[in-house]
């Protein structure tokens, strides 16, 4: 039965960003909101959840497209090839924001993704996923969650995620309504940066 706890976007609660965190240190899943539409994730360093979200997903763990959530630039480097100033500027200009900007890998990258040349990472403009990462302190693999409605693609009310989601995460975090369009990915990896996915962020920034 997964828990839901209310954390205030403004504020976020210390003693619950840490509840929260001792979870995901101990392999559990969460549901957290960003500055789109609320995710699912879990610790980055930790196989076991990893699998978890994978299977929940209905993919192989090593060719999921998940992307990481990082509280700033400041860690890039961990997981990210050496970029140029050209895409460290469009990086910095538009994070925290709602984009996923796809990137080189580098060595360092969790056993799992080894095999994966490009790494999909995300800044998101809300303060309660960037202090649960600030507290782990290791980015957490994020994907969003979908809805079987035909209509509905994303759930907008942590309640209703929270009774969809019970028996699968170990928490649900409600941050007050969600956004119902996802992040807009931009591939920075090749010569000119290229759109795989218009959602929230404005394509002007390219």
């Amino acid at each position: 039965m997964a828990e839901l706890i209310r954390i205030y976007e403004e504020n976020p609660n210390p003693k619950d960003i840490k509840k929260v965190v001792e979870v995901l240190r101990k392999g559990g899943l969460v549901i957290y909101p960003t500055d789109t539409v609320y995710g699912l994730g879990c610790d980055i360093t930790n196989t076991s959840a990893l699998e978890r979200i994978a299977q929940i997903k209905q993919v192989k763990l090593e060719k999921a497209n998940f992307s990481f959530i990082c509280e700033d630039l400041s860690n890039l480097s961990d997981y990210v090839k050496q970029i140029d100033t050209q895409t460290f500027k469009i990086l910095k200009r538009n994070l925290p924001g709602p984009y996923t900007f796809i990137l080189p890998g580098n060595s360092n990258l969790p056993n799992v993704f080894k095999k994966k040349k490009t790494v999909g990472i995300r800044v998101p403009d809300n303060n309660i996923c960037r202090a649960i990462v600030r507290e782990l302190g290791n980015p957490i693999v994020s994907t969003s969650i979908r809805d079987d409605d035909e209509v509905i693609e994303y759930t907008t009310d942590p309640e209703l995620i929270h009774e969809k989601w019970d028996k699968l995460v170990d928490i649900v975090i409600d941050g007050g309504y969600g956004d119902n369009i996802p992040s807009t990915v931009i591939d920075l990896t090749n010569a000119e940066p290229e759109v795989m996915r218009e959602g929230k962020g404005s394509i002007e920034i390219i």
